[in-house]
């Protein structure tokens, strides 16, 4: 992986686990650093589920499916910490 490739990775990343905190209303405590990992564990998760892969490139797709997979993640995430997704 070349420089510019991880960070499109961090960039992407980023706005995909901001926007799934938005969509799962944990953004107030979330920072940045872990909207970054939020995004790409969620991007392997949708990769995982939808068969797509961010490696692939950029694309509608590939970016809906990495927001699916890391809102499917913090649900996860609150399930087991509250026992219940809000």
């Amino acid at each position: 992986m070349d420089l510019i490739g991880l960070i499109v990775w961090l960039v992407v990343g980023g706005v995909v686990g901001w926007l799934a905190s938005l969509v799962m209303r944990t953004d107030a405590q979330q920072g940045l650093v872990l909207n970054i990992v939020v995004g790409i564990i969620g991007a392997f998760i949708g990769g995982l589920l939808f068969r797509g892969s961010i490696n692939d490139g950029i694309t509608v797709y590939s970016f809906i499916t990495s927001l699916v997979g890391a809102i499917i993640l913090l649900a996860l995430v609150n399930l087991v910490r509250r026992g219940a997704v809000r």
